[in-house]
């Protein structure tokens, strides 16, 4: 089968022929048809995750070994299944969840394998989707899309669609809640959708572009915020009464976003951070008990919230927006436009 490989950081992808695995046991073979790309094949490829200068987190730190095959939100059909695989057959039209855990840890146990101490997760720690089968190590991580479901649209819910999901879970918006949703790529699109359709909060999308905030709302934001041509806070205060956001939602999660988020919160309110920018926040640590702020991270989220969330696609309560689509030997291209920023919604790989 041929694969768009990792094999030196910050180098072109190699497309190489390498041996189509062969499923055994549990094990699921997958035809791909379909395969996002995020940011965070940009961080694997780049092999670092941005920061402050002298503060970025090595890939390798985190246990990331080259050469790699990225990609991990995955839709295809089932080509092989191993002689324990059980529920699927042939030919099912499929989505991987791809944050796969050791099975064993405290997370795991309790089904938050994303959240996993020795994650095994496809495209990260071993070879993900950028290829034109992929190997899934169990069929329990495998959720039915209808064949009436495209997979271009329906590979992001994988990542840009489960983080978005998580995050708003963790952010637990109630109606009538005021939320600033801070970037609105691939995943501030989805957090958009998602908050509008579940829970009745008003959304408030910030941005540097206008063309992004314009897509955002005709996605469901209620306003949008150019964070770059207006001052963001007098904005968000000013949208609000004067009382702040109920809960933020940054896909940025940088120093200068967070540190912003910060002068905008209403007292008890909710930051969720989201983005992988990195940086550091000098806290005021009086007013996090006397404000009751909540800070909380938020990494992708469970198969249940999956499972959940293509139900709610199969409906059409959300739509993942596709704005780019490429052929295998285009990964590097693909790569190197959502590094640059030039791709609004999602781009998606057709092996």
């Amino acid at each position: 089968m041929k694969a768009a490989r990792i094999v030196k950081l910050n180098e072109p992808l190699q497309i190489q022929d390498i041996q189509t695995p062969k499923p055994k046991g549990s094990q699921v073979l997958i035809k791909i048809e379909s395969v996002g790309v995020c940011h965070s094949d940009v961080h694997v490829w780049e092999g670092y995750y941005e920061g402050i200068e002298g503060q970025q987190l090595k890939t390798t730190d985190r246990g990331v070994k080259y050469p790699l095959t990225p990609g991990h939100e995955i839709a295809g059909v089932v080509y092989d299944l191993g002689e324990e695989s059980e529920g699927f057959n042939k030919n099912d039209k499929v989505l991987v969840y791809p944050w796969i855990g050791d099975g064993v840890c405290p997370a795991c146990r309790i089904g938050e394998e994303n959240l996993c101490d020795k994650p095994r997760s496809l495209g990260i720690y071993v070879d993900g989707g950028y290829a034109e089968y992929v190997l899934v190590p169990s069929y329990k991580y495998l959720v039915k899309i209808g064949d009436d479901m495209d997979t271009d649209t329906s590979a992001p819910l994988s990542c840009a669609g489960l983080t978005a999901y998580g995050a708003v879970k963790n952010a637990n918006l109630k109606p009538n809640d005021n939320v600033v949703i801070v970037g609105t790529g691939g995943l501030g699109l989805m957090a958009i959708q998602v908050a509008k359709a579940v829970t009745g909060a008003r959304i408030i999308a910030m941005d540097l572009d206008d063309q992004k905030l314009d897509i955002a709302k005709k996605n469901g934001a209620d306003n949008t915020i150019n964070s770059k041509k207006e001052d963001p806070v007098k904005a968000v205060m000013e949208l609000t009464d004067k009382l702040g956001a109920d809960a933020v939602i940054d896909f940025v999660n940088a120093s200068k976003t967070v540190e912003t988020d910060m002068q905008f919160l209403r007292r008890r309110a909710r930051l969720v951070l989201v983005g992988l920018f990195g940086g550091e926040l000098k806290l005021s640590l009086v007013t996090m008990p006397t404000r009751a702020y909540r800070l909380i991270g938020s990494y992708t989220g469970t198969l249940n919230d999956l499972i959940e969330l293509v139900s709610l696609a199969s409906r059409e309560v959300i739509k993942p927006v596709v704005s780019n689509r490429f052929k295998l030997d285009e990964a590097t291209k693909a790569l190197t436009m959502l590094k640059e920023g030039k791709i609004l919604g999602r781009g998606v790989i057709n092996p």
